[in-house]
């Protein structure tokens, strides 16, 4: 994390600042007094995680708060298995945490750098039809509001803002614990294996429906895609992990290592991209084990990237694809870095891109090094036609008056945004462009 009057920068060096002030409380009075002396020398304050938005979210040009003295549990009602995290704390070690009590997430995302804070503010998700995102597992929370003062929220306490506080874009207030409700510890059995994009697309909906976690990656200029289908098993069924040396093989050297080393090569000869990528569909060997479920949901990445993904009505996954494969080979560009898709159930949380209905995700990537103004921007356009919702953690173009038309309780949000912080103490350009002033 950096130092004030040093540069911050995300990790996918998108976004960048030298904040005025950086803090780093040790404790929720620690935080309090922060936020009361930000408001004091009229400086915006914002709470920094890991730096694993693509997007604005994150950059705080005022007073940055680092939370990263403020992690682990709380507390753990081991009768209802909700355990409150404080809001530092990175997803990666909460498997850890759990284990004493049998307990784990329900449903992760594929990374798990980020802090239970930042990947709920920003409606992080996993995959599975049955299975709503991050913020869909929260039963409460607790907010330091523009006053310095304590707010708790859950569906009994303060619940008129519970749809808004769960998913916040730390626009609310600087988020300091959250409850989750968990599930008890379970193991996922994975296949993986290159199939016909068409095909895959074909029957995307139905497979998605029948899995307990289906997703696909397809590398543009190829003819397959490599699907990837978890099925949740109890742990007395027992694991059968990947044997260490063919995981690193698989997951680091060529995921990692010569993943990155072909993308270098493809940002200085992008003509190369589409032999290399054809390369790349012939490695993609079928692997079948159980694990954690924790060691199957996420995976490293080590080459950095750009990304931008949308949320869409499931039905239009398979056309939205089809439209950009369409647009990929109109335009002549070359795209090293593959599509990934996935789907998550509908849920109630205001600014979910699930809210209201069952959500198909599309996310396109660029090469950190090369420029993805040109891609992204053709394929946002797709995304909108679709009544697309962009990720709040990743690239986009959209502002107030386009999201407006997409979330029903849009304006809900903003007027209790407008009751929590009246003052804006917790704003900057990318909240300014997507929520207004």
């Amino acid at each position: 994390m950096t130092n004030t009057g040093a540069l911050w920068q995300n990790w996918a060096r998108s976004e960048s600042v030298r904040p005025a002030r950086v803090e780093r409380p040790t404790s929720v009075v620690a935080v309090q007094r922060a936020v009361v002396a930000a408001a004091r020398s009229g400086m915006p304050i914002k709470a920094v995680g890991s730096g694993h938005s693509f997007s604005g979210i994150a950059v705080a040009p005022g007073v940055l708060l680092d939370l990263a003295d403020l992690s682990g549990i709380v507390g753990v009602d081991t009768a209802t298995g909700r355990v409150t995290l404080a809001a530092g704390t990175r997803l990666h070690r909460i498997r850890g945490l759990l284990a004493p009590y049998g307990l784990a997430l329900a449903n992760m995302g594929d990374v798990d750098r980020q802090t239970i804070s930042g990947a709920t503010s920003t409606g992080t998700h996993g995959t599975g039809s049955a299975f709503g995102g991050l913020v869909t597992q929260i039963v409460g929370l607790t907010l330091v509001t523009g006053d310095g003062e304590l707010l708790h929220v859950s569906e009994t306490e303060n619940a008129e803002i519970f749809p808004a506080a769960r998913l916040g874009l730390g626009a609310l207030g600087i988020l300091v614990d959250v409850t989750i409700q968990c599930v008890p510890a379970f193991l996922l059995h994975a296949v993986e294996q290159a199939e016909p994009l068409g095909e895959v697309l074909d029957t995307f909906d139905e497979r998605s429906r029948a899995a307990d976690h289906f997703e696909f990656y397809w590398f543009p200029h190829t003819e397959k895609a490599l699907t990837k289908t978890n099925t949740r098993l109890d742990p007395a069924a027992g694991r059968a992990p990947l044997a260490p040396v063919s995981r690193w093989i698989d997951d680091e050297l060529l995921a990692n290592g010569v993943f990155g080393a072909l993308c270098t090569i493809g940002a200085v000869l992008p003509e190369s991209v589409p032999t290399i990528n054809r390369v790349a569909e012939r490695f993609m060997a079928r692997r079948e084990y159980t694990d954690a479920s924790t060691r199957i949901f996420v995976s490293r990445r080590a080459v950095r990237f750009h990304e931008m993904e949308y949320a869409l009505p499931i039905a239009a996954i398979p056309s939205a694809v089809r439209e950009i494969r369409e647009l990929i080979q109109r335009s002549g560009w070359r795209i090293s870095f593959p599509i990934e898709v996935r789907s998550a159930a509908a849920d109630d949380v205001w600014l979910s891109t699930a809210y209201g209905r069952e959500a198909g995700y599309i996310a396109v990537h660029r090469f950190f090094r090369e420029k993805p103004a040109e891609y992204f921007t053709a394929v946002e356009a797709i995304m909108r036609s679709h009544d697309g919702r962009p990720h709040w953690g990743k690239m986009h173009t959209r502002d107030a008056e386009s999201l407006r038309e997409t979330y029903p309780h849009f304006d809900d949000f903003v007027a209790v945004r407008d009751r929590l912080d009246p003052e804006r103490r917790f704003t900057n350009r990318y909240l300014e462009r997507v929520l207004g002033r």
